[in-house]
């Protein structure tokens, strides 16, 4: 296949001597066996998304490598010293357990120091929320994780934090990337300053694990604890160095952990994929729920700042819980023991994204708490506690399956999270109730919303034109009904106006721009559309709701929604 120009150009580029002997020897043989995947790897620079940048580990300059990821780290260490002038800048590095993720981590070190900024770099692989904790910790200006979160074995990313622990949002993250594609590859520097690096990991471990215990536990009596029954399983992910010191600190004794995935493995070899949003991932952990009678599975993502929950249901079987679920539970719980404690004034507020369940914002307002919602993934809710600090965070998340308690950690933490979910059980076990009857109690007293993702792969960069198209399609011919409910509400992030297509009245959405597009129908139903930020996928969300009379009858009415569900995707042909 004929090379086109702009592609021939980047990968000429590859040839010289700027890059190794290898890394040319690779791109000399893919121009003759793997045309394809030449195009694939050269057609674009890598991209910063909402999780940073992520992508497939290769040659070229739309793939993860020491040039791609020494490049992003020389344009960053240019702005830091714009961004802080005059100031000793510091710099701190963590690591999953993906292939390449410590070498990685390494050239991103070197880079930092050879640009004379002093670097914490972790000594081997740690939870991602923990490098949230020792960025402020320490006192950097910026902070790095390489990690792919829950994406495939081949790829790898770079997400970017901010000093306020945050990951970068505007007008960061704009400038950064312009001074990024302004270097040229030759500008990089790679000889490390070696007394600029400095190794980190068990006095952080034991300030990080003293603040997740201070932050989400709520004086659970020990007799309840030892009452719980926990599976654990770390999907071969970072989060095993860190989740089980935090049960035993504070206080939890039976916590049965799946040995075939407690070792760390870039491979995955026990799963289809690490997603904890999967139920195939937590197979094993379910059974081994069974085998223990336990009352809880808990399963994190590879970089652990994700959780999947399985609780019982009234019959005793394990069944598996959704982000929006989880999220409303440990919020509610987060809620109730604020206010018993006396700490709810009218100066607090709950996050949430714009993809998300609405029930949130009901228990805020139950809570007489403010409510703050922000675009997707979780550098939005910290953006609100930066841009609020007059207002205490009491928690907040996404439907991800992602949850953020408190501010110590401006990101999803699923270390946290984790504990926050077995202090919740504990309680409500000891008061002879459970997860799942809480669950639906909270239906009964807030309103039954219920959740659906439909998420279409598209990979390539002929996957990246479908997708744009199917957005351009929905934008310009917006659709006026569903499922037989008029479309009362269309907002558009991307043109920052939500419109009334009823009146035609329009308003300004006071948010940064983004390709979502939000439809409201009558009847309350919600339905979002949005291409993910970190992988080759469209997703759309639906959300609907009634009310809930009792809970005898959650599942005659649970039965009506996911009809609704059924008939809005057959009618946005999503099947």
């Amino acid at each position: 296949m004929e090379i086109k120009a702009n592609i021939l150009d980047a990968v000429n580029e590859w040839l010289t001597p700027t890059f190794d002997k290898a890394t040319q020897e690779a791109v000399t043989a893919m121009m003759t066996s793997s045309p394809k995947d030449l195009e694939e790897s050269f057609y674009k620079n890598l991209e910063f998304g909402t999780g940073g940048m992520r992508g497939v580990m290769g040659v070229g300059n739309n793939r993860i490598n020491k040039y791609t990821l020494g490049k992003s780290t020389q344009g960053l260490s240019d702005y830091l010293k714009i961004a802080f002038p005059n100031q000793p800048l510091k710099a701190v590095i963590a690591f999953d357990c993906r292939h390449n993720s410590k070498s990685l981590a390494k050239v991103v070190a070197d880079v930092f120091s050879a640009n004379g900024i002093q670097v914490y770099l972790f000594s081997d692989l740690r939870p991602t929320p923990e490098l949230s904790f020792a960025l402020k910790h320490l006192g950097c200006q910026c902070g790095i994780v390489l990690t792919a979160s829950h994406n495939p074995p081949e790829y790898n990313g770079y997400k970017v934090y901010w000093e306020d622990g945050g990951q970068i949002v505007p007008p960061q993250d704009g400038d950064i990337i312009n001074t990024i594609e302004n270097l040229n590859y030759n500008q990089i520097k790679f000889d490390a300053n070696e007394n600029l690096i400095q190794y980190i990991d068990a006095e952080i471990d034991q300030a990080f694990i003293k603040s997740t215990i201070e932050n989400a536990s709520f004086g659970t009596p020990q007799a309840a604890k030892d009452n719980l029954n926990i599976v654990f399983t770390s999907l071969h992910g970072t989060s095993i160095t860190l989740v089980p010191d935090t049960f035993a600190q504070a206080g939890y004794k039976n916590v049965n952990i799946v040995e075939e995935q407690r070792v760390p493995n870039g491979d995955f070899p026990t799963v289809k994929s690490p997603n904890p949003e999967e139920p195939e991932a937590l197979t094993l952990a379910l059974a081994l729920a069974d085998k223990t009678n336990s009352d809880i599975v808990v399963g994190t993502d590879p970089d652990c700042d994700r959780l999947g929950v399985a609780v019982r249901n009234n019959e005793g079987k394990m069944i598996l819980l959704n982000g929006n679920q989880t999220m409303i539970l440990m919020t509610a719980f987060l809620l109730k023991e604020w206010k018993k404690a006396g700490k709810i004034n009218g100066k607090q507020f709950v996050g949430s994204t714009i993809v998300s369940t609405p029930m949130i914002m009901e228990l805020a307002s139950a809570y007489e708490v403010g409510f703050k919602v922000g675009l997707t993934g979780f550098k939005w809710i910290a953006k609100m506690i930066k841009d609020f600090p007059e207002l205490e965070f009491i928690g907040g998340g996404e439907e991800s399956f992602g949850y953020m308690v408190g501010d110590a950690v401006r990101d999803k933490d699923a270390v946290a999270a984790t504990l926050l979910i077995c202090e919740l059980a504990a309680q409500v076990k000891a008061n002879g109730s459970s997860v799942y009857k809480e669950l639906l109690q909270l239906y009964v007293e807030h309103g039954f919303y219920k959740e659906h993702l439909i998420s279409l792969t598209k990979k390539g960069m002929d996957g990246l034109a479908e997708i744009n198209q199917m957005m351009v399609t929905m934008r310009n011919n917006p659709v006026k009904e569903i499922n037989g409910q008029r479309v009362v509400m269309l907002e558009d992030y991307k043109s920052s106006v939500a419109k009334n297509l009823l009146t035609g009245v329009e308003e300004t959405l006071d948010f940064p721009k983004s390709d979502v597009l939000i439809y409201y129908t009558e009847d309350g139903s919600k339905i979002c559309a949005r291409p993910s930020g970190t992988e080759p996928k469209i997703k759309f969300y639906i959300s609907v709701n009634t009310e809930l009379d009792s809970v005898e009858n959650f599942t005659k009415v649970e039965t009506v929604l996911d009809n609704k569900i059924k008939n809005i995707i057959t009618a946005l042909q999503l099947n």
